[in-house]
């Protein structure tokens, strides 16, 4: 009968296996050396006591989803630090985890030396209209306090956080990044440093704010089933309910910036001029005080943005800061509205994370 190494003597294949035995357990102890020490992710729900009743029908049980970094359970003394991270418009907790691979992001992010460890917290804040925009409505309800106030409240009570401002962190994308420049003037004293990543519709663009043919979309419908296939025309009423909210009037409880006549749309300058006080931009010299408070304050963003507003409007905020002597950081870069957030040469383990490792209070 062949054997299956015809060439090898017994003495040497004995030899060879041993070798090769040796050789695989240097790899696989090498491999086990350098995997990174895994965090868990927490599914909680929030019932808000803020968004409860709201006029527009949104839901106020919120999930959050909770990043506790590796060796959270084996220490019960230890506190730490926490990153409030503020996902985008139609996106989500669960898709941060699921679909863009956060926990192992952090995960290697820590072990690299990026940033210690840090609790990160994502809340659900995807609407009837795929977002909140993390502001405060008559119709959509109370998001930005429930944010900044009943989130934080309910997660220093739940884990082992840092429980004082210095030691707090707010982050967001796309329309996360708005809120997290909102939040972080409208909420002094909150958070100790900001870091916004595109941050959608921080100054009025045309862009933005018109958007037809999808306005005489929205203008026209009756119902949310009508506009389901319009991304642009779902934006605009996400929009209207939170900046310019009309509760228990319309269609959707808000008034669209035009309004659809016998035969014309109609511009609303008064609901234009909501939407555009609402920017970050026009938020600014109002609250000065509150952003000079910050540890550290900085945006970047994606020179090909496929939202082509962001470039330009990043850029005014960059010289309304300067403008105002507000300390911050500003920069593009080479990349569209998603393609280099995520991943190992990505903005959020590149630039954001090291970020806060040195704003941040870890004690």
């Amino acid at each position: 009968m062949p054997t299956l190494f015809p060439s090898f003597p017994a003495h040497s294949l004995r030899r060879y296996l041993g070798l090769l035995s040796v050789l695989l357990l240097g790899i696989s102890a090498s491999a086990m050396a350098q995997a990174p020490a895994k965090g868990r992710v927490v599914v909680t729900y929030l019932d808000s006591e803020l968004l409860k009743g709201n006029p527009g029908g949104e839901n106020p049980q919120r999930r959050v989803s909770v990043y506790l970094p590796a060796g959270y359970e084996a220490n019960a003394a230890k506190r730490y630090p926490v990153l409030y991270y503020l996902h985008g418009f139609t996106w989500s907790d669960s898709l941060l985890f699921h679909a863009d691979g956060l926990g192992e992001l952090l995960d290697q992010a820590i072990a690299d030396g990026k940033i210690r460890p840090v609790i990160v917290v994502a809340p659900n804040e995807q609407t009837l209209f795929q977002g909140s925009f993390y502001t405060n409505s008559a119709t959509n309800g109370p998001w930005a306090d429930f944010t900044a106030k009943e989130l934080v409240s309910f997660i220093d009570k739940n884990y082992r956080t840092l429980a004082k401002p210095a030691s707090r962190g707010l982050a967001g994308h796309s329309m996360g990044g708005n809120g997290t420049l909102r939040l972080a003037m409208l909420y002094p004293g909150t958070y100790a440093a900001a870091y916004a990543l595109s941050p959608g519709f921080a100054a009025p663009h045309p862009e933005w704010m018109s958007a037809r043919p999808s306005q005489d979309a929205a203008s026209r419908a009756k119902s949310r089933a009508a506009i389901q296939s319009d991304f642009n025309a779902i934006r605009l009423v996400a929009c209207a309910r939170a900046f310019s909210p009309t509760p228990g009037k319309g269609a959707f409880g808000a008034a669209l910036p035009r309004s659809f006549g016998p035969d014309s749309l109609a511009h609303r300058d008064a609901v234009l001029a909501q939407w555009g006080a609402a920017s970050p931009v026009a938020l600014l010299p109002k609250h000065l005080a509150s952003l000079r408070q910050l540890r550290g304050l900085a945006f970047d963003w994606g020179e090909q943005d496929q939202f082509q507003h962001i470039p330009p409007a990043c850029r005014t905020l960059d010289m309304q800061l300067s403008a105002y002597g507000i300390p911050h950081a500003a920069e593009s870069y080479e990349g569209n509205h998603g393609n280099r957030i995520m991943g190992r040469d990505g903005r959020l383990y590149q630039k954001l994370l090291p970020f806060f490792n040195q704003r941040l209070q870890f004690d």
